[in-house]
């Protein structure tokens, strides 16, 4: 077998800088034919409402719907695929479930009201949305883990109805998914899939409502539909392929870093695995770890297309740059596989999820850990968040004058808007002086 090689950088070398970058640079998944495809299937869906989501669900999931109301499954038919679960993913599903809502309890974010000086009282009113709408790969595809953690902090924010959309390509529907939305108290289960189910969501059709906002993975139509109906629906993000970063002081098992990297190159070929390490010799131990480990893996080969292609082994001078090189990524994932993470996690400004210390690798976050494992990617960490109750929840801003307060407040705004030149803001507010 060809030996895996990964990339191999320095961060001493003079092009490391752009060897770096031109390693991040991952091109747009989402191409101008499947953009024209994506719009006019919003439009049909749009125009046509049930009629267009039957015949996109016959001609691209291969059924033979004749009837909108067959695209629902009711209550009975998620409990019936929960219970046919074996009774040891039954549990682990439901000690995964109570771990994530502990952790989301804690994400709510409250409301306040203060008086100032002159005894206006401000504050800020918090309200959970209507109705959510939540994506989730469907077929032979099982990922109850995303049911989980989409689904699970909108409850907790106490959004009234959450409706899932699961395509069921050949009229085959996962029973893990399925019982996964039980757990989670899903309100409403749609069978449909791709653009046409984003449509549905953003803009409801005559028997599946409209929603306030869509979270969830898809496919590139999926991502391109999500992007299009952006500012019509909330949305959670336009997710690219996952990615780790790892940073090592060369004490841990090589063969443990070896089977974190692969757990996230294993998701696709464009997936991307990273090790940093000022030690050459821990660079070395992993890379012969991942040879020696590879063919365990039966997605062995999206593992060696995704680290031949996007992975990297790369030697830092010292911990300050190893952080550095880190932040620059901005990686979805960072483990600090390191003797103390918590001193290295000082300098970390921008990760989606920072795992510290060895025996806290990338998976527990994927399933069972408790925070949520829908994270930003391709550097979105510089200025995006991890998927969580905020998510879910409006802030609405309190504002309450009493006549003293207005008398002060209104020559402040009044000379404002007149160097605005807004004449009706300016009377508006001298009018309560």
């Amino acid at each position: 077998m060809t030996p895996l090689q990964p990339q191999r950088l320095d961060s001493r070398d003079a092009a490391f800088n752009l060897q770096l970058d031109a390693l991040l640079d991952r091109a747009p998944e989402i191409s101008a034919e499947i953009t024209t495809v994506v719009d006019d299937i919003i439009a049909a869906v749009r125009r046509d409402g049930d009629a267009a989501l039957i015949g996109f669900t016959n001609q691209f999931d291969r059924r033979s719907v004749q009837q909108a109301g067959e695209l629902a499954l009711d209550a009975a038919a998620l409990e019936a695929a929960w219970n046919s679960l074996p009774a040891d993913l039954r549990d682990a599903l439901s000690a995964a479930a109570q771990r994530i809502t502990a952790y989301a309890e804690h994400q709510k974010i409250t409301a306040f009201e203060f008086t100032d000086a002159h005894g206006n009282r401000l504050g800020q009113r918090i309200t959970p949305m209507g109705r959510v709408g939540l994506y989730v790969p469907g077929g032979k595809a099982a990922y109850p883990s995303s049911v989980l953690m989409n689904a699970i902090p909108a409850k907790v924010a106490g959004v009234g109805e959450v409706v899932m959309v699961v395509p069921a390509p050949d009229g085959e529907l996962n029973p893990v998914v399925l019982g996964a939305a039980h757990l989670a108290g899903i309100d409403r289960v749609i069978t449909i899939g791709g653009a046409q189910a984003i449509a549905a969501l953003a803009y409801g059709t005559q028997t599946i409502p409209a929603v306030d906002k869509i979270v969830g993975p898809g496919n590139a139509y999926v991502a391109a539909a999500k992007r299009r109906v952006f500012g019509r629906v909330g949305i959670d993000s336009i997710a690219g392929p996952s990615e780790i970063v790892i940073i090592s002081d060369g004490n841990t098992d090589p063969r443990w870093l070896a089977m974190d990297l692969f757990s996230q190159a294993e998701h696709d070929e464009l997936a991307q695995s990273i090790l940093i390490s000022p030690d050459a010799a821990c660079l070395d131990a992993v890379e012969a770890a991942m040879n020696a480990r590879l063919s365990e893996l039966d997605r062995h080969a999206i593992v060696r297309a995704s680290v031949g292609h996007r992975g990297a082994l790369i030697l830092a001078k010292d911990w300050d740059d190893a952080a550095a090189i880190s932040n620059h990524i901005a990686p979805e994932h960072l483990e600090l596989a390191v003797d103390a993470p918590r001193a290295l996690m000082d300098k970390i400004r921008h990760a989606g999820a920072i795992f510290l210390g060895r025996h806290t690798p990338e998976a527990f976050g994927d399933y069972c850990a408790g925070p949520n494992h829908v994270l930003p990617t391709s550097r979105a960490a510089r200025f995006s968040n991890p998927l969580g109750v905020y998510e879910f929840q409006k802030r609405t801003s309190l504002i309450e004058c009493t006549p003293e307060g207005a008398k002060v407040l209104a020559p402040i705004a009044g000379r404002i808007a007149d160097a605005e030149g807004l004449g009706a803001h300016a009377a508006s507010a001298r009018d309560r002086s």
